[in-house]
């Protein structure tokens, strides 16, 4: 018995691949989310002490690390990396001419 398989290049972002109202946006939440949950970790905190540090329930820190997109926006996602001591920057510049649509990106450093 054979079946036929097909395969399809995803685009890089799984939001887009899947059909998601505004891709880059909800892909930029999950790296900063990601990058939150990776600071966690990072510094060998537990879930009730990221709570406490982090002034929210356990519970709200479990659907973090667990990437419960839905529950946090991205201006929540910065007072966390604040809260755990990160700097955030956001620089708006004009789109490179030779792309048609300006676009969300998100770049971590771990260098001051």
């Amino acid at each position: 018995m054979s079946a036929e398989h097909k395969v399809h290049r995803g685009s890089g972002n799984v939001f887009a691949d899947i059909g998601v109202a505004h891709p880059e946006r909800v892909l930029a939440r999950a790296q900063v989310m990601a990058r939150v949950a990776d600071v966690i970790r990072e510094r060998g905190l537990t879930q009730q002490r990221a709570a406490t540090l982090l002034g929210m329930p356990q519970s709200k820190v479990s659907c973090l690390m667990n990437g419960k997109l839905s529950m946090f926006s991205l201006d929540h996602l910065f007072a966390l990396l604040n809260a755990l001591d990160r700097d955030v920057e956001i620089i708006i510049k004009p789109k490179a001419k030779a792309e048609k649509f300006a676009t969300t990106q998100i770049l971590v450093t771990t260098t001051p």
